[in-house]
């Protein structure tokens, strides 16, 4: 009951102090993009790692840790991600108290990426990394979510020979990887989505181009997963109509259980590196649309049209009590920001 108790605290701080006005949420220490998000205490702590700085270029990938503390909106600086360099596209998720952080790759002076298998879990109250077993598939740019507060999936992303459609569940409790159903469609990186009331939704990303044409084009392809109650790795997938908007890139995308939605903010109508510069040698030009799929209704949403900036390479919606927010990611401008952005209100 204490336990209880000390929660319904914090949400009620959450809510005075930042409910008066959203807008000002402080900015994270240091502007960042690609950077790995993640949410605890139902959404109250919220987490961003590594990404790159200001300068997109190599050595401006960063490993550090920031925290926010929706109770106090303060940020405070965690314990660096091990490793002397950080990592680009990798995907976070909290389950259990812990964060959970999987793969992405790092970047050299040479503009050389290489992909990663590495799992770290953070514990936020020991303040303390540990490394966990590497990823079956190494991947970066795949999406993510979780169940029972157990099982992490991550699904889709970049390996080492081009785009999967594998679904890697995590088990948190047993540190072990289990291969689950793959969605049937095109194999894709940079997708988005999100997992809310026990269903998978997840949209787009980039596919190989045609021969003559761009390295990757948008795919347009849109998948709901239901996950069985009884057996965490089995998945019945089928294949929803077109979203609000055109197919995109690197859209931030998160579910929410208590909305029985699943969020998709900004990305880009062309597939881009780091630097926002697209496979066709062009810039890439940041969506403003912000949709949903309204998971009891089985219907896309559209939210707004004309978003109050929006964002690519925010790697996912975090879901918090008073309001759904993106962190860090590149602006219109395809400038890095540190700015903490809530998502429009239908």
């Amino acid at each position: 009951m204490k336990k209880f108790s000390g929660f319904i605290v914090l949400l009620f701080c959450a809510a005075t102090v930042i409910g008066a006005d959203e807008k000002k949420i402080p900015p994270m220490p240091a502007e960042v993009s690609g950077n790995a998000v993640a949410s605890l205490k139902s959404g109250v702590e919220i987490f961003s790692m590594m990404g790159v700085g200001p300068k997109k270029t190599w050595d401006d990938v960063t490993n550090k840790v920031y925290v926010l503390d929706l109770a106090h909106a303060k940020w405070r600086e965690g314990r660096t991600v091990p490793g002397a360099a950080g990592r680009l596209g990798a995907a976070a998720a909290g389950a259990k108290g812990l964060v959970v952080l999987m793969g992405g790759y790092v970047v050299d002076g040479q503009g050389l990426e290489l992909i990663v298998p590495d799992v770290n879990v953070y514990e936020p109250a020991a303040h303390r990394w540990s490394r966990a077993k590497d990823l079956p598939v190494a991947v970066d740019n795949a999406t993510v979510g979780v169940v029972h507060d157990r099982f992490v999936y991550l699904i889709g992303g970049r390996s080492s020979s081009g785009p999967v459609n594998n679904v890697q569940v995590y088990d948190i409790e047993k540190d072990s990887w289990t291969q689950a159903t793959p969605f049937p469609g095109t194999p894709v990186f940079g997708l988005s989505g999100g997992v809310a009331d026990g269903n998978i939704v997840i949209v787009d990303g980039a596919r190989p181009g045609p021969a003559g044409g761009p390295r990757y084009v948008a795919s347009d392809e849109c998948w709901l997963g239901k996950i069985d109650h009884k057996d965490p790795y089995k998945i019945e997938w089928s294949k929803l109509p077109a979203h609000p908007g055109v197919a995109r890139f690197a859209i931030a995308g998160g579910g929410s259980d208590h909305q029985h939605r699943v969020f998709f903010f900004g990305g880009t109508a062309t597939p881009h590196d780091y630097k926002g510069i697209a496979y066709d040698g062009n810039p890439a030009e940041v969506s403003e649309v912000t949709f949903d799929f309204d998971l009891h209704g089985h219907k896309w949403e559209t939210i707004a049209t004309n978003t109050n900036d929006p964002r690519a390479d925010s790697r996912g919606v975090l879901i918090t009590p008073v309001g759904e927010f993106v962190v860090g990611g590149l602006v219109k401008n395809l400038a890095t920001t540190a700015r903490v952005t809530e998502l429009p209100k239908k």
